[in-house]
């Protein structure tokens, strides 16, 4: 947990290059998506589909995002979502200051961030509709307590959704997140292949979906 606390708040301290790799944005981001990632302009479109398509466009209920991250993905399409209670949560401090400053630059209303673990989410049972993780399962250390939480928080007949790094897809990809990603704190092993993580949601799980652009998997489960 230090390790992955420790290079988040990096990352954060960074939220312009990190947010450009993000949003395929100029040379160096769209380099890094393709080379590390397999990510071309047609395959990033596909992948941030993907990411958001268990969110209804006319969602008004209540909503979780774990990790948020810098929001550079999801707040801008929060700014559609007026009438829906959002909740973003993240471990660095540094993260949650560039996802406040983008929400305010967006005049976001209604938004609160919360820092916090997500293997000890600090709700009730069943508070919310709808629990989105967008790239963070590949992130949290206790990877156990974090899928128990994300599914404690949610409703009966909630949605599950989001994004994650698989292992086994792609072997640029997997060499660069281990030698890298792992060694600089950013991931934190191990990692679920398609096969397994379809297995842990369809336990956890009553319907559930599981899609993937390269050695991204995208998922929408309901409870």
């Amino acid at each position: 947990m230090p390790n992955i606390l420790d290079a988040y708040q990096r990352v954060g301290s960074l939220s312009k290059l990190y947010d450009a790799m993000l949003t395929n944005a100029g040379l160096p981001g769209s380099l890094a998506l393709k080379i590390f990632w397999g990510l071309d302009a047609a395959a990033y479109e596909k992948f941030l589909a993907q990411a958001f398509t268990g969110v209804p466009g006319d969602f008004n209920g209540r909503l979780l995002e774990v990790p948020i991250g810098t929001g550079v993905l999801s707040l801008p399409r929060y700014q559609k979502l007026d009438d829906a209670e959002i909740f973003c949560v993240d471990l660095s401090d540094k993260m949650l200051d560039a996802a406040r400053t983008r929400a305010s630059q967006l005049n976001l209303r209604g938004v609160q961030f919360i820092r916090g673990d997500a293997a000890s989410l600090p709700f009730a049972d069943e508070f919310f509709d709808l629990v989105l993780s967008i790239n963070g399962f590949h992130v949290f250390s206790d990877k156990a307590a974090a899928w128990s939480e994300t599914r404690r928080v949610l409703r009966g007949g909630g949605i599950f959704c989001g994004c994650m790094y698989v292992k086994g897809v792609n072997r640029r990809t997997d060499f660069f997140v281990e030698q890298f990603c792992e060694r600089q704190g950013f991931f934190s092993p191990p990692h679920e292949t398609l096969t397994t993580l379809q297995t842990r949601l369809n336990e956890l799980y009553h319907s559930v979906e599981v899609t993937h652009v390269e050695s991204f998997a995208g998922f929408v489960c309901t409870k």
